[in-house]
Order: structure tokens, then sequence, then C-alpha cells
């Protein structure tokens, strides 16, 4: 096996450099002052230039057929795959290409974080036309070296396997089922007396201690991770150093406090990854529609849930010491799941919110395509968002401009979440009926049963399956947004 522990050791040394990567990403999104922006873009640059050349090294168009050859057990053999598929996708790409691409997406981020800021577009608008057309360069590279639509390229990146002519009739049902859907909806909530706005302003340090207790209670672990806040809230770092970031208002709890759920979903799935494949390709999450899944699965499905709120109204009430009918589970848990025509992504309820991912996905294939000028994003933001939500963005701060996954290089990323949605929601329903007691020990504040659940099932596995088989191992069927619909069903409209 000399050519399989070869391959181990190099994708190793890879591994450590990306988190290398992660850590300086994060101290950018977090701490690092404004003028050190031009020193981190050479400084991640050169991550990327360093790891391209490890993975495209001439040696390993030898070492993959040889390692085929050797005596593998599924664990090896599932590793050896994910090293090919990296490896396609790294030599599709020059070096040159890769540290363009690199300081594009570092500098285009830091303007949009001052653009996003005063709501000028037109202040980016450059530098994100010359990232998106070596994203384009990107795209028809890995197209033609993977035999792939250049869309799909991207996306493969992203979720292994993922082709949108598998995802367009999907995401087309939604965007039929969903105006008739919402409509009753929002009829039904407006016969029904408003839920009570907990009275602010909520202090940060409360908030965040606040997000500490929940994040621990549902089992993250602070000897491995910590809590920041930003920007635009993500999870990044390793799974030893597990880095979840959220943002605050100070007049409305709820924000930072879901943000802090989303992204601690991300954080567990991170943290329960086998630490015996740590650094290796089969050792890391299964795609993004599965790390959406685990987010949206503790956000929505379980954190919006009544008998959540049983247990977290009291906690809310104490940090904050309220008291009253405002502070009650059953106002809180109404609350939570207020349906509504708004404008942001990460604030959306999950009725709207497919509406938001379909768009996006919708404008960032036409603009890869060529259809799209970056010149005319705005105006096509606004026309996407009357057609689907029945609402157009005051500004291009709660338009085109609020999300950080363009202006950071990501094309290809949107479809996921909405994937995640429907794959959390099927998840979930098979964890009720797995776990029978899983309503009563939600209401008491024990998520351990369903924690060492998702590890064993799905966590624990990392990528040793493909996400269809790994749905299917755990559902018994493949991906069915009727489970999404029928949850949607029985929360909004019982």
């Amino acid at each position: 096996m000399q050519a399989y522990r070869e391959l181990e050791e190099r994708f190793a040394r890879i591994a450590t450099l990306t988190e290398m990567g992660e850590i300086l990403h994060w101290d950018m999104s977090t701490k690092m002052p404004p003028g050190g922006a031009a020193g981190r873009a050479d400084h991640l640059a050169l991550q990327e230039v360093l790891s391209h050349q490890m993975i495209t090294d001439p040696a390993l168009a030898d070492l993959l057929p040889a390692a085929a050859e050797e005596p593998l057990d599924d664990w090896q053999r599932a590793n050896l795959a994910e090293m090919r598929r990296r490896w396609l996708h790294a030599t599709a790409l020059d070096g040159v290409l890769v540290d363009r691409l690199a300081k594009a997406a570092t500098a285009t981020e830091m303007a949009w974080r001052t653009a996003r800021e005063t709501s000028d577009f037109a202040a980016v608008r450059p530098l994100l036309g010359g990232l998106l057309a070596l994203i384009r360069e990107k795209a028809a590279a890995l197209s033609e070296a993977l035999g792939l639509t250049p869309y799909d390229a991207l996306l493969d990146a992203y979720e292994p396997g993922g082709r949108i002519r598998d995802i367009e009739p999907v995401f087309d049902e939604l965007a039929a089922f969903l105006p008739g859907f919402l409509s009753e909806v929002l009829e039904r909530q407006a016969r029904a007396p408003a839920p009570l706005d907990p009275p602010g302003p909520f202090d940060r340090a409360r908030q965040t201690g606040l997000a500490h207790g929940l994040m621990a209670d549902l089992g993250f672990d602070f000897d491995r991770g910590r809590l920041d806040s930003t920007f635009h809230p993500f999870c990044g770092g390793t799974p030893d150093d597990t880095r979840v970031t959220t943002r605050y208002d100070d007049d409305d709890l709820t924000e930072g406090l879901m943000c802090v759920i989303h992204e601690t979903g991300h954080a567990l799935y991170e943290q329960g990854l086998p630490r015996s494949w740590r650094r290796q390709p089969v050792g890391e999450a299964r795609g993004m529609s599965l790390h959406e899944s685990q987010s949206l699965l503790f956000e929505m499905q379980l954190c919006r849930s009544r008998d959540f709120f049983e247990f977290a109204a009291p906690r809310l009430a104490a940090a904050f010491d309220g008291s009253g009918p405002a502070w009650s589970a059953d106002n809180l848990y109404r609350r939570a799941i207020r349906v509504e025509r708004g404008f942001i992504r990460v604030e959306a309820d999950e009725v709207t919110y497919p509406a938001h991912v379909i768009l996006r996905t919708r404008l960032e294939r036409a603009m890869v395509a060529g259809d799209l000028d970056v010149a005319d994003l705005p105006g096509a933001w606004n026309d996407g968002m009357a057609e689907l939500l029945g609402v157009v963005p005051p500004d291009d701060r709660r338009g085109c401009l609020q999300d950080i996954h363009w202006y950071g290089g990501d094309f290809g990323y949107f479809p996921t979440y909405t994937l995640g949605a429907m794959t959390a929601a099927q998840i979930f329903a098979v964890a009720r009926r797995r776990l029978p007691d899983l309503a009563q020990d939600i209401r008491r504040g024990d998520f351990g049963p369903l924690l060492d659940w998702l590890r064993r099932e799905i966590h624990g596995r990392a990528s040793l399956l493909s996400t269809g088989d790994l749905l299917r191992q755990v559902t018994g069927e493949p991906l069915n947004p009727a489970f999404f619909e029928e949850h949607l069903r029985a929360r909004y409209l019982p």
C-alpha cells in the first residue's frame, strides 16, 4: 500500500494548509483591521497557490492509479475516490488563475464590506465584474476537464455529484407551490392576534452570554471552538478549532440567537467528524447540502419548534429580566414562526426562504453563462424579488449587497441552502420516528439523544458515502421534497 500511504501523507499536508487558510479568513472577517486587507490577500493567495501546486504535482497522476490496485478497505477506497475527484478539479486550473482568483476574491470581499454598509453597489461593481470574469474562466476550464456544463462544474465543488438538471425541477415545483401556500399562511396569520415583541434594547453582552449557554446545551464543545461577532455570520476554522460567528441586533433578540443556532448546527457537524480520518478527504463533511441540512435541522426543525420554546422561554426571560406575556413560550414560538415577505435571506422564515435561494440561483446561473452583466444585477435582483416575493428592496444593502457569497467568489453555492432545508426535513422526520422520546427530551433541554443519533448516522460517516447514498441509508429513500412540504403544512396550516 505504498502508493496509497504516500497519497495520505500528501493530502494531510494539503489539508493542513487549508486549515491555516481557514483561520486566516476567520481573522480577516472578525479581528483584522481594514489596513491589513492587501497583505491578507497575499497570504490567502499564497496558501491557495501552494495547495494547488501540491495537489497538481505530476506524481499524483501515477500514484492515484497505483493506489487503486492496492488492497484498500471501504474507508480507504472512499478516501481515494475523494482524492481523485479533488485532483481532477485542481488539475483543470493553472496556478496563475488560482492566484488571480484568490487575490480578486479577497479584494472584492473587503470592498463589499464597505459597500454594503453604505449601500453603494457602484463602489464594488468593477471588482465584482473582474472577479466574475475569472469565475467564468474557472468554470470553462472545469467544464472542459470534467465534461460538465460550466455551472454544474462550479456546483460540483460544493455539492459533489449535484447537477442543475436534477435541482431545477425541484425548485420549479417549490416556486409553483410556495406562492399559494404563502398566501394561505398570511391570511391565517392575519386572522389571529399578532405575537408580542419582547421589549428591547437587548444588551449585547447578555445576548452573547445567552448564546454561549444555548450552544453548550446543544452540544457545542467550547474546548474546541469559540463564538465571535462579524459582518456576515459563518462557521469556519477546523473540526478541532471551530469558529462560530454571528451578528446581533440591539432591538431584535431573534436575529442574533437564530444565527448562532444555525451556525452551531454547522459546527456540531464539524466537531462530530471522525477523528481517525482527520486531514483526509474522506474525513471531511459530505458536501454543502448535507452541511446546510445540519444547520437548518437545528435552526428550523428543532429550535423553532413549540417544544424548544417550552425549554428556552424561561432562559430568554431570565437573561433579560423579562416578565409578562411577551416572554411566554407560546408567544415566543408564534413569533419565531411569524411569516412575512422580507428582503433579507438570513432573516427569512422557512416559508419564504426558498424563494430567496431560487432567485440567487437563477441570477448566478445567468451571470456565469454571460446572460446577466454585473451592472444589471441590482435591477434583475429587484425584479426577481417582486416576482417571487412581492416586495422590492428599497436599497442595494437590502438587495444585491446583502450576501457575501458572490463577492468572495462563491458561485454555485446557493442551491445547497434549499437542498439542505429539504434534507433537514427528511432527516428530522426520521429522527422523530427513531427517537420516540425526542419531543420530551427537547422540552427539558436534553439534546444529547438527538446529537448522538446524528453523530452515528451522519457526522461520523463523513464522506464515506455519496450524499444520495447516505440519505437513502439514513431515511430509506432519496431526497423527497414531500417531507419539506408536509413539514410546512403541519407547522403553518395545522
